[in-house]
C-alpha cells in the first residue's frame, strides 16, 4: 500500500475485520505485505505488525513478493504515477483512488496494463463508495448509453443544501464546509468544478469507449449561485444541484459540468448533504441511478476492497470497458450547440421600455419564453414595496427548449442596450425523469 492517510489506515482496518469472510468468497485471503507512508512513526490506529516499510513507493512496487499495489497517494504525477508505472510494468496488479492520475494518464495507463496482462481498477477513484465503474464496466456492458450524469462533488452539494434549507449565503456555507472538513482549506478545485470534471471524464469513456478527455470538459463551478437563484428555482420547481453530465448529440459528445436546474419531483434533486448520486441511461435497462457516500475514509475503503477482491478472484476486464486499443478518440460537441431550457435572471432597470427592449432581443434570438417572473424589492431608505428607476428589479425568466448560442446571443445584446445593472445569472435546466 502506497499512502496511509485516512483511505489507507480505514483500507487496513476493513482487510483485518472482513479477512475472513473475504479468503472464502474471493477462494484466497489478503495480506498487506508492505506499506509507504511519510511517517513510520505516526499512530494510525492500526496493526502493521509484520510489514515491511518503504520509502520509496517506486521500490516497494518493483518488490518481488507482493501482487497488487494500492495507490492512495494522489496527485496526476510524481511518486503516484511512478508507482503505479513501476507496478504495471512489473506485471504487478494495480488498485488505486487517483481520479487525477486517470483523468490526465487513464489511456496510455490502460495501455500499460492490458499489455501486461494485470489489472488496473479505480472504482474508488469516482464517487467512492458508489460502484459505478463496475456497474457501466460490466453490469450495462450489453446496453448503449446515451448519457451518464450525476452529483459528483459532496462539497458542493453540502453548500448547495445548505444554501436553499439554511437560507446561507455561498460564502456562509463554504465556511462551515471547511469547519466541517468537507472543504479544503483552498476549495478551489471542488467548488469550481475540477474534481467533478475528472471523475466525468472517466466516465465518459466507459460509457461510450472513447478516449479520456478531461481538458474538453465545459466547466463552470458554483461561486455565482446567490440566494436568490436558489429562492426562485424553490419557486419555480427546481432545485440547484452541480452536474457533471455526459451525453451522446448528433454532433459529438458533450462532456459539461455546471450548476443545473433539476425537477423537485427527479430522483437527483433529492440528494442532499455531501451524498453523491449517477445516473446512466441505457437503450435496454433505460435509467439507472446509484446512490451513497462520495468521500470518506470507509466508503472510499469498501470500494478499494471490491477492487482488490475482483483480483483475487481473477476477475480481468478491459481498464476502461473497451480495450485501450479499440478506444475512439473523443469527438467534442460544442457547448453552443447544446439543447433545452434556461433559467436567465436579470437586474432591470426600473424605467419605461425595459421590459420590451428584453423581450425583443429574445424575439430577436427565436427564445421563446415560459415564463416571466418580476420580483419588487424595497429601494434603500424607503418603506417595502418602494422604488425608484435608480434601483434595478430583479427579473426571471424561464426559457422553453432553446440553444446556448441563442441564449448567450440575447443576453449579449440585452446588456449592450443597457438595461441591466449586473451581468446576467444563467442555468442550464436538464430534463430529468
Amino acid at each position: 500500500m502506497a499512502g496511509l492517510g485516512t483511505v489507507g489506515a480505514s483500507v487496513v482496518r476493513l482487510l483485518a475485520r472482513h479477512g475472513e469472510a473475504l479468503a472464502r468468497k474471493c477462494g484466497r485471503g489478503l495480506e498487506v505485505r508492505a506499506v509507504c507512508a511519510r511517517d513510520p512513526s505516526r499512530d494510525r490506529g492500526i496493526d502493521l505488525s509484520g510489514t515491511t516499510w518503504y520509502a520509496d513507493p517506486a521500490e516497494m512496487a518493483r518488490a518481488s513478493d507482493i501482487d497488487v499495489v494500492v495507490e492512495l497517494i494522489g496527485g496526476d504525477s510524481g511518486p503516484a504515477e511512478a508507482c503505479v508505472r513501476v507496478a504495471l510494468s512489473s506485471g504487478k496488479h494495480v488498485v488505486t483512488a487517483n481520479k487525477a492520475l486517470l483523468a490526465r494518464h487513464g489511456v496510455e495507463l490502460a495501455a500499460l496494463a492490458e499489455k501486461n496482462g494485470v489489472c488496473l481498477n479505480y472504482e474508488a477513484a469516482v464517487a467512492g463508495g458508489i460502484p459505478i465503474v463496475k456497474t457501466l464496466r460490466e453490469a450495462m456492458a450489453g446496453n448503449a448509453v446515451s448519457r451518464v450524469y450525476g452529483i459528483l462533488n459532496g462539497t458542493c452539494n453540502y453548500i448547495l443544501t445548505r444554501m436553499e434549507k439554511d437560507d446561507l449565503s455561498f460564502a456562509e456555507c463554504l465556511a462551515d464546509a471547511q469547519r466541517l472538513g468537507y472543504a479544503e482549506a483552498d476549495p478551489t478545485f471542488d467548488i469550481e468544478g475540477n474534481d467533478t470534471a475528472h471523475k466525468l471524464a472517466i466516465l465518459t469513456s466507459l460509457a461510450f469507449g472513447c478516449k479520456i478527455s478531461a481538458e474538453d470538459v465545459y466547466l463552470e463551478g458554483i461561486t455565482s449561485i446567490t440566494t436568490a437563484d436558489i429562492e426562485a428555482a424553490d419557486e419555480l420547481g427546481y432545485r440547484i444541484k452541480l452536474l457533471g453530465v455526459a451525453q451522446k448529440t448528433d454532433s459529438g459528445i458533450e462532456q459539461r459540468v455546471h450548476p443545473t436546474m433539476v425537477p423537485k419531483s427527479s430522483a437527483i434533486a433529492r440528494i442532499d448533504g455531501v451524498l453523491n448520486a449517477v445516473a446512466v441511461d441505457g437503450d435496454f435497462v433505460g435509467e439507472v441511478v446509484l446512490v451513497g457516500p462520495g468521500a470518506g475514509g470507509n466508503a472510499t475503503a469498501s470500494s478499494v476492497v471490491s477492487d482488490l477482491a475482483d483480483i483475487a478472484r481473477g476477475d480481468v476486464a478491459p481498464v476502461l470497458g473497451t480495450p485501450a486499443t479499440d478506444l475512439v478518440d473523443y469527438a467534442r460537441a460544442g457547448m453552443r450547440l447544446h439543447e433545452g431550457g434556461y433559467y436567465i435572471r436579470l437586474s432591470v432597470y426600473d424605467r419605461p421600455g425595459a421590459f420590451a427592449t428584453i423581450a425583443r432581443c429574445m424575439a430577436d434570438a427565436d427564445i421563446s419564453l415560459e415564463s416571466i417572473v418580476q420580483r419588487r424589492r424595497a429601494a434603500r431608505g424607503d418603506a417595502p414595496g418602494a422604488s425608484t428607476p435608480a434601483d434595478p428589479q430583479p427579473v426571471i425568466l424561464i426559457t422553453y427548449e432553446t440553444t446556448e448560442a441563442a441564449v448567450k446571443q440575447a443576453l449579449e445584446a440585452v446588456v449592450s442596450k443597457g438595461v441591466v445593472a449586473d451581468a446576467p445569472q444563467m442555468i442550464r435546466i436538464e430534463k430529468l425523469a
